[in-house]
């Protein structure tokens, strides 16, 4: 395979092997945390890893108060994972925490092998699934700034030789690591500046799609949860669905139209997952703030999952640094056909939520019709008087609202009529005064 610079970028990581590595997981649960979380968290790693292209050949637990500063686990648990390794015969090792460049340069040593954490794990995957050049871009930057502090003499030659024989150009490993830093932190403001530009290109789409006046709903959820599947059911919009972690990547946006006939926009948007790397939020900012500029948010929620309330907490944490905290959300339990009697008890415990199956429809009508309702609630009814030769805006009103009823009179057609506040900025000078934010019907 071509290396592309995401691909070089990633060096010893799991993505562009022959062959599928065997991976050893090690999980260290601290106080407040019980055996069963640890354990399924580390089945959520494991589901990770095979997403990125491996196979779990064993796995290794411990509590502990503290993380060691050295290894991470503590110095006889580390033997205890050398012996491990040596037999299931293991390629990497990756650790459910994140671990300091220092931990992950001692454990390397002491193992023999590659030791990464869940971050790299997830980074590779992004690598993996990144199809757009502002995904890839950000993918990138995302990853090359996890890199750069863990650039070490040993890491710096093994990047050097899988990026095509760096080192056989610049000799000794003190004098690759400094070129290899060197090259990460130009690529890195190269990246910047790209992102920049693409910024740019996304703020006009985004005033483009404001100035449509139509109401902008973005489908957010914990990875693998259904949401491109409930796009795909509610828009016809084609993306591809797969039944694995981070399958989407890029924003999806399609026209919908409620059951009283007013469109909106629906955008579906990339996954999100416990412990979901702050670099990678960061880089994918320009890209998630479709839920910040949303007007509501379809929070789906996998029913049949092993902690349903987690993935919500999940899902909210990183809305809530990416300031999209504040948009109103509706709630919806998706899967609702494998798992019939908990999404009836999710549904009881979250008032205001609906149970769907976005695979077999049930339940969609439902899900439509509280989001219509939801989202007559932020507009209001106000009158127009509408020139008869001025066919442009009443065609604005109807494309852009949802006309409640129209009379004729003597110089303009009436018309009641219910619009977002951008809308009717647009259509001020037609308002008639005196009913100018009325929210009557």
């Amino acid at each position: 395979m071509t290396n592309t610079p995401y691909s070089e970028a990633l060096g010893a990581t799991l993505i562009e092997r022959t062959f599928r590595e065997r991976i050893v997981l090690v999980g260290v649960a601290f106080s407040g945390v019980t055996d069963e979380q640890a354990e399924a968290s580390l089945d959520e790693l494991a589901a990770l890893v095979d997403t990125a292209g491996a196979d779990e050949a064993a796995r290794l637990t411990q509590r502990r108060d503290a993380p060691d500063r050295t290894w991470f686990v503590g110095k006889g648990k580390a033997e205890e994972l050398h012996q491990l390794c040596l037999a299931v015969d293991a390629d990497t090792v990756v650790f459910d925490n994140e671990l300091t460049p220092a931990q992950q340069y001692n454990l390397e040593r002491l193992l023999g092998r590659t030791a990464i954490d869940r971050t790299a794990v997830i980074l590779d995957i992004f690598a993996q699934n990144a199809h757009t050049l502002e995904v890839r871009t950000q993918g990138e930057l995302a990853l090359l700034r996890y890199r750069l502090p863990r650039l070490r003499r040993g890491a710096a030659a093994r990047l050097a030789q899988q990026r095509g024989g760096v080192g056989m150009r610049f000799g000794g490993g003190e004098t690759r690591l400094e070129v290899d830093r060197r090259r990460i932190l130009r690529r890195i403001s190269k990246l910047d500046r790209d992102l920049k530009e693409l910024d740019r290109t996304r703020d006009l789409q985004r005033k483009q799609r404001q100035r449509s006046g139509l109401a902008s709903v973005t489908i957010v959820g914990y990875t693998n949860a259904g949401k491109s599947t409930l796009l795909n059911a509610l828009t016809d919009a084609g993306v591809l669905t797969e039944n694995r972690l981070f399958a989407t990547l890029d924003p999806t946006t399609r026209r919908l139209a409620l059951p009283g006939g007013e469109p909106v926009l629906l955008t579906d948007t990339v996954g999100f997952v416990k412990r979901l790397p702050h670099g990678l939020v960061e880089a994918f900012k320009s890209t998630l703030e479709v839920a910040t500029d949303a007007d509501y948010l379809i929070h789906v929620v996998d029913a049949s999952a092993a902690d349903p309330a987690g993935q919500i907490d999940a899902v909210r944490t990183v809305l809530a640094e990416i300031s999209a905290e504040r948009v109103p959300e509706l709630i919806v339990f998706n899967k609702a056909d494998l798992a019939p009697l908990a999404a009836k008890q999710l549904v009881a415990d979250h008032p205001g939520s609906v149970a769907i199956s976005a695979a077999t429809g049930d339940g969609l009508d439902d899900l439509l019709g509280v989001l219509a309702d939801r989202l007559r609630a932020l507009t209001s009814v106000v009158e127009l008087a509408v020139p008869y030769d001025r066919g442009d805006v009443l065609a604005a009103i109807h494309r852009e609202g949802e006309v409640v009823s129209t009379t004729d009179d003597s110089a303009a057609m009436r018309v009641r009529a219910r619009l977002s506040g951008p809308s009717a900025g647009r259509l001020s000078e037609f308002i008639v005064d005196g009913d100018r934010g009325d929210d009557s019907s």
